[in-house]
């Protein structure tokens, strides 16, 4: 980098953390990650606060009528799904959570009500997930959950994002002070 470049580059740099020194604080930026495991015969959904914010309450809503693959939730043996079903269950961060959804089969959302997600806590829930479009419907490859859709609220925030190819999506959340 040219010389002075890089001096330009110092001086903007120094202004910057000055600015955060005499203001005593910045807003820090705040992401959950929301992670799709397909597995055989329970799918996988984790949610995990990735900053060092805590939120609460706070709404989670994950979309799968985005996915071009006709994802749907299968939960009991008639109804929509194909072949094996599992119902929801929550594995880890179940006293984090308001109530338990409610989800039939054959629905493609499920809004989790948080009352709180503290700083790197996850809340964790298995269900099993049907494609509804490939001739293979009770296997769900990361990619086919890719453009399924995440927000997020908490009072009058609101922020969504969709999934990835690689079966993760990451919303922005509050921000929180430093």
């Amino acid at each position: 980098m040219h010389p002075v470049a890089t001096s330009a580059l110092a001086s903007i740099l120094l202004f910057s953390a000055a600015a955060v020194v005499a203001t005593g604080a910045a807003a820090a930026a705040a992401e959950v990650k929301i992670r799709f495991d397909e597995g055989a015969p329970k799918d996988r959904f984790s949610i995990t606060n990735m900053s060092a914010c805590n939120f609460g309450p706070l709404k989670i809503k994950i979309d799968l009528a985005p996915s071009p693959y006709g994802l749907i939730f299968d939960v009991s043996a008639s109804g929509a799904g194909v072949e094996v079903f599992q119902p929801l269950e929550i594995v880890q961060g179940r006293q984090n959570l308001a109530s338990i959804p409610t989800i039939r089969d054959g629905d493609n959302a499920i809004t989790l009500q948080l009352l709180k997600l503290d700083a790197s806590q996850t809340v964790s829930f298995t269900i099993d997930i049907d494609d509804t479009v490939e001739a293979r419907g009770i296997t769900v490859a990361d990619g086919e959950i890719a453009k399924a859709r995440v927000e997020l609220s908490q009072g009058d925030f609101t922020s969504g994002s969709d999934f990835g190819g690689n079966a993760i999506a990451l919303v922005r959340a509050p921000d929180c002070a430093a």
